[in-house]
């Protein structure tokens, strides 16, 4: 389950890219606009900033802007820092590998093959998600008009 910070740092992260070139904001108009807590968002920014996301600009006129293009950054990437890694058993993970210990063979168990694929599958996805991406699929969504919900008959 994707958590909270990782959520709140993608929805943060979203509205900074949507915000490119416009000038910093600041963690109270990003906690504002997105509905988040400040001060948990303010940790949460820290972190981004700390792993080269976010680059911040202190006293007036200050905040936060993104630190690449948005392009550049993964949905992957954000996870991995602020929710660790994708891998949902350690015997699959590719940044934190763990062997389990009640494992006799890695290359014969059903759970580490099916959670293989289910991590492969997953960093896949998310590695090819770019801020930008989301950012047009968010745009092109608020353009369109409801469908009709008329029945055929």
């Amino acid at each position: 389950m994707l958590s909270r910070k990782s959520k709140y740092g993608l929805k943060a992260l979203l509205l900074l890219a949507d915000e490119e070139g416009k000038g910093p904001v600041q963690a109270s108009e990003l906690a504002e606009r997105q509905r988040l807590p400040k001060k948990f968002l303010e940790a949460i920014l820290l972190d981004l900033t700390r792993h080269g996301l976010l680059q911040s600009k202190k006293g007036r006129g200050g905040g936060y802007v993104l630190n690449r293009k948005p392009g550049d950054i993964t949905i992957g990437q954000v996870i991995r820092i602020l929710n660790g890694p994708l891998a949902l058993v350690p015997c699959v993970s590719q940044t934190a590998y763990s062997r389990c210990e009640e494992c006799i063979d890695e290359k014969t168990c059903g759970v580490h093959l099916a959670m293989k694929e289910v991590r492969d599958a997953t960093a896949r996805i998310l590695d090819n998600a770019t801020l930008a991406g989301l950012g047009a699929q968010v745009r092109a969504t608020k353009g369109r008009k409801p469908r009709s919900r008329a029945r055929r008959g």
